[in-house]
């Protein structure tokens, strides 16, 4: 659908709008170019042969993502022109590796076709959230009521039979029997509105300084609540659910959020503080947290509990450099390695080169994202922004740590990678809000109307006022 170039957009030093839609429609044929080459290269590695439905997927790659370049540049034309694209080849990439599984031996397969639906439901997920939210401060009218809805889809799980909300020993489904939801996913987006409306009208609670001590102006005692309560929130979700990455991301954000909003290193500091003592109390209590932090501490002892991380280190040593090629590794022999541990099944097979340009996708990604928090005009849009930016970037750290060894595995999956439905929708509606900010962070700023002219006091309406009463 044809748009408007931007008449002004010379003046303003933006880029025209047909330039975005040649650019962004171009990276996305490349998109599907190397991703249908990928499956292809899985399919004469595994079977010899190339099958019909290789070349169904590359179309049908195509034209899902056509859709939603049509949809952004009909419904946010001035967005930044880079960030579907890079979405579409990771997500084209957790494709390729679960097509790769599924012509593997691996229990609970295939993956692919509910992938595909999964994917298809999260773009259209994201043209609504285009078509909807037409502009993102009116979500700031909704703060409190995300912060409570978020809260309550975050802490659902944990109140509900392990029944039908337990899962690999964490309580974070609902499941309903035709159909599983993760409700976290959802929840971090109403709450990253809630935190960015709330520091926005209370940013001088935070930015008052109590006394200096050690060359470092202290917050006041009576201005901690906010962290305080974000701190026993997230010893609750240990508690209530047994899930560390969700924990971990929500308190993160939290921290991300202050300093964007305050650009005070000791809020990080006090809350980095609070997170450790956090966990040595969770340590102490709860069987799990050992069972995974001694998992950490010795991945390649003998133990049904380090099967999981011994293979998928031992899986990433086999690909090495330059990677074993894709569909010549053993990625089947990783428990879970179409979700929790995609990182290294793609790692064994792509090498540490094939690693780190996964990783830089996700990094531009991220500064994308950040660029445009920048760009913003309204402190709304750049908490926002930046905490969706950040959301993604925790993310990867907590699943890329936790698959490697860096830090106690979690449960949390990488974005746009890994199976799995709550995560896809969720990620697409992230990705459809950062999308309306850029949009807003770009758009060429109307002239300046001229000011009305000022009747003669002769003219001027005359107001009778009472004294009162």
């Amino acid at each position: 659908m044809a748009q408007p170039a931007a008449t002004t957009g010379a003046a303003s030093g933006a880029p025209r709008v047909d330039t975005r839609r040649g650019t962004e429609l171009f990276m996305l044929v490349c998109s599907a170019v190397i991703v249908t080459f990928a499956l292809i290269l899985v399919e004469l590695a595994q079977e010899q042969t190339i099958s019909r439905e290789l070349f169904y997927y590359g179309f049908a790659f195509l034209a899902l993502y056509g859709a939603a370049h049509f949809g952004v540049r009909r419904w946010a034309p001035y967005a930044d022109p880079l960030i579907l694209p890079l979405v579409s080849l990771i997500n084209g990439m957790g494709l390729v590796m679960l097509h790769r599984l599924d012509l593997a031996p691996v229990v609970g397969a295939p993956y692919t076709p509910k992938q595909i639906v999964f994917t298809t439901a999260g773009v259209v997920l994201f043209i609504l959230v285009l078509v909807f939210v037409k502009d993102h401060r009116t979500l700031a009218q909704y703060g409190y009521t995300c912060g409570f809805v978020g809260l309550g889809l975050l802490a659902l799980p944990g109140l509900l039979p392990a029944s039908i909300s337990e899962a690999n020993g964490a309580k974070l489904w609902i499941n309903l029997g035709f159909v599983s939801i993760q409700p976290n996913e959802f929840a971090k987006l109403l709450l990253l509105v809630f935190f960015a409306s709330f520091l926005v009208s209370k940013r001088e609670l935070f930015t008052t300084a109590g006394k200096r001590f050690l060359g470092v102006d202290w917050p006041r005692p009576r201005d901690l609540a906010p962290v305080i309560a974000a701190w026993l929130l997230s010893i609750g979700i240990v508690v209530l659910e047994k899930d560390l990455g969700t924990s971990l991301l929500f308190f993160g954000i939290v921290l991300v959020m202050i300093y964007i909003a305050t650009e005070r290193a000791v809020w990080v500091f006090l809350g980095l503080s609070m997170f450790a003592l956090g966990c040595v109390i969770a340590f102490n209590l709860f069987d799990h947290v050992q069972a995974r932090v001694n998992t950490w501490l010795d991945p390649l002892s003998e133990g049904a509990a380090n099967d999981q991380l011994r293979s998928g280190l031992f899986g990433m040593a086999n690909g090495g450099i330059g990677g074993s090629g894709l569909g010549s590794g053993m990625p089947n022999l990783t428990p879970l390695s179409f979700s929790d541990f995609i990182i290294p099944s793609l790692a064994e097979e792509l090498g540490l080169t094939g690693l780190m340009a996964l990783l830089m996708l996700y990094l531009l990604l991220m500064m994308r994202g950040l660029r445009s928090a920048l760009a913003v005009r309204d402190s709304f849009g750049k908490l926002f922004a930046g905490g969706l930016s950040f959301t993604v970037a925790l993310q990867l750290f907590v699943v890329t740590g936790g698959s490697t060894g860096l830090i106690p595995m979690t449960g949390l999956t990488a974005p746009f990678l890994a199976s799995g439905g709550s995560s896809m929708l969720a990620n697409y509606m992230l990705i459809a809000l950062l999308l309306r900010v850029s949009d807003a962070a770009r758009r060429p700023q109307a002239p300046a109307k001229p000011k009305a002219k000022q009747a003669p006091i002769a003219e001027a309406h005359t107001e009778l006022v009472e004294r009162p009463r």
